[in-house]
């Protein structure tokens, strides 16, 4: 049974992260926040496409399901300065 410890080490193996969480406990549905500087100039789309990349065959076996938010570093900034400005109110 895979756990999101190594969920988040099989993707980080094959991809530059910032920032990486994933959560999930049953083995094979999972959610994931990714922040990497490959995702600079990519949409969406591309961005998802090379976390399912960086979890190569694993994605076909191993997972199941995985929910995922990516963001570049710039984009990631602008959201945890908006959580700390919602939290000082």
């Amino acid at each position: 049974m895979l756990s999101a410890q190594q969920l988040e080490a099989y993707i980080t193996q094959n991809l530059a992260c910032e920032y990486i969480k994933v959560l999930g406990d049953d083995g094979s549905h999972f959610e994931a926040i990714v922040v990497s500087p490959a995702f600079v100039g990519k949409n969406m789309v591309q961005q998802h496409q090379l976390v399912y990349a960086a979890l190569g065959d694993r994605m076909r076996a191993e997972i199941h399901a995985l929910s995922m938010k990516t963001y570049t570093p710039e984009k990631w900034n602008e959201v945890i300065q908006n959580k700390q400005a919602l939290n000082t109110k």
